[in-house]
């Protein structure tokens, strides 16, 4: 983790414009050349983050994701800035838009993305990626058509693919979120459960536990 002082972040950040922000300050910025910084940081004076930075774990979940061929950010270079009291994480953003976008603005049948989309959490799922911020405004589509992922830090990649308990509890996740579940009629849900189960191989009671998650 390169060390930057205050003057350099100030040059880093000049110009740039402000994504996303809370009432402790800016947390992505998008700079001049078109990369991002994303800035984290620490929320309790104890706490993991202290000698594994989220900065950190954002970089290395990139890096776990490429290896199992995952289109996700890439990573520039990664920050301590004592003078702000961040950590911070400069990547090259992932082309595409929103599944949330996608669907916002579509006007035909949306049913060939949920299969897709259910193949590509079933292939997390097996190559051990267990996504906790699973939602459609982190799943993006690329311009290859391809899927991939955005907001990484809060990502766990095991050795051994994910078990049908985490896979609900992941499913959860999604169903929680009511601007999605507002894109996603019941012929849509229904379409993504089929695509993931059979591309997972899960039973027939997953399957209808899967349903009830997803209010099916």
């Amino acid at each position: 983790m390169r060390r930057l002082t205050e003057q350099e972040y100030s040059t880093l950040r000049d110009g740039a414009h402000v994504i996303e922000a809370d009432g402790f300050g800016d947390k992505v910025l998008l700079l001049n050349d078109c990369s991002f910084l994303k800035l984290f940081r620490r929320k309790r004076l104890l706490s993991s983050a202290l000698v594994f930075p989220y900065s950190t774990r954002f970089t290395l979940n990139a890096g776990l994701l490429a290896e199992r061929g995952i289109p996700s950010v890439t990573i520039i270079d990664n920050y301590r800035i004592p003078a702000i009291k961040r950590t911070a994480v400069h990547y090259q953003p992932l082309a595409g838009e929103t599944l949330r976008k996608v669907l916002k603005g579509a006007t035909g049948d949306s049913s060939g993305l949920m299969r897709q989309l259910g193949q590509f959490i079933a292939l997390l799922h097996e190559k051990g990626v267990y996504f906790r911020s699973l939602h459609l405004g982190n799943v993006l589509l690329t311009p290859d058509h391809e899927l991939g992922l955005i907001d990484i830090a809060d990502i766990s990649c095991g050795r051994l693919s994910v078990g049908p308990r985490r896979a609900l509890r992941n499913f959860h996740h999604l169903a929680r979120s009511k601007v999605d579940m507002e894109l996603l009629d019941s012929t849509l849900r229904k379409r993504l459960i089929e695509a993931y189960c059979e591309a997972s191989g899960r039973s027939d009671d997953f399957q209808a536990a899967l349903g009830k998650v997803l209010h099916v």
